[in-house]
């Protein structure tokens, strides 16, 4: 996830509940992610970033449709609370997010954000940029891991590697991956996708086919 390093115009400095922060509006397009109470906004992208969330999203989806199951893809489009231990909230937005379609749809009437007391997604992506790399390696792993969700990919085009983190008994267990090893995922046990080709993002990978 891209985070902005002072490249927009700064919000306000008082700390926000979660019902102020869903409210919140600065009459720009710029998105924040809540940390500990305190907005931090998030930068564009870069085109490599974008093409491997939408590949990625393609790919789920692909498989998704393959195997009838019935999930859904999000790209950059849903918060996820997320525990801090203190009395300040933290909302984070992954790059992709994996969840059944039903608790999408239930979505439909109020604000898109899976709440603390909601079941955690099936698998989150996060998408590493340089002012995101701490975030995604360590404080989003720890969030992720107390919120019970069993599958979190790291995909960090600045090394040129995949992180797998599958969580047991508790905790993650991590995986790092490069080149034309596999991505063993356990949500898409059947799936033969290989860190490179994520890292290149080709958007012509979704027509093969996978499984067996």
């Amino acid at each position: 996830m891209a985070l902005a390093m002072g490249s927009v115009s700064a919000p306000p400095t008082a700390r926000l509940s979660l019902a102020e922060y869903l409210a919140y509006s600065d009459g720009s397009d710029t998105r924040y992610e809540l940390v500990a109470g305190e907005l931090v906004p998030m930068a564009l992208p870069t085109g490599r970033h974008v093409q491997i969330q939408k590949f990625l999203s393609q790919v789920f989806e692909a498989e998704i449709a393959r195997q009838q199951l019935p999930w859904t893809t999000i790209q950059g489009g849903l918060g996820i609370q997320s525990p801090r231990g203190n009395r300040w909230d933290t909302v984070r937005i992954p790059d992709v997010v994996v969840l059944p379609l039903q608790q999408w749809q239930e979505m439909g009437s109020r604000e898109a954000l899976i709440r603390l007391e909601d079941p955690p997604p099936l698998l989150v992506v996060e998408v590493v940029s340089e002012s995101s790399r701490a975030a995604d390696y360590r404080a989003k792993r720890a969030e992720y891991c107390v919120l019970g969700i069993g599958e979190y990919w790291i995909v960090d085009p600045l090394e040129e590697k995949v992180s797998l983190l599958l969580l047991y008994e508790g905790w993650y267990d991590l995986l790092e991956l490069k080149g034309s090893e596999r991505v063993p995922s356990k949500v898409f046990v059947e799936l033969e996708l290989q860190a490179g080709e994520i890292l290149a993002a080709d958007s012509g990978y979704p027509s093969k086919s996978t499984g067996s």
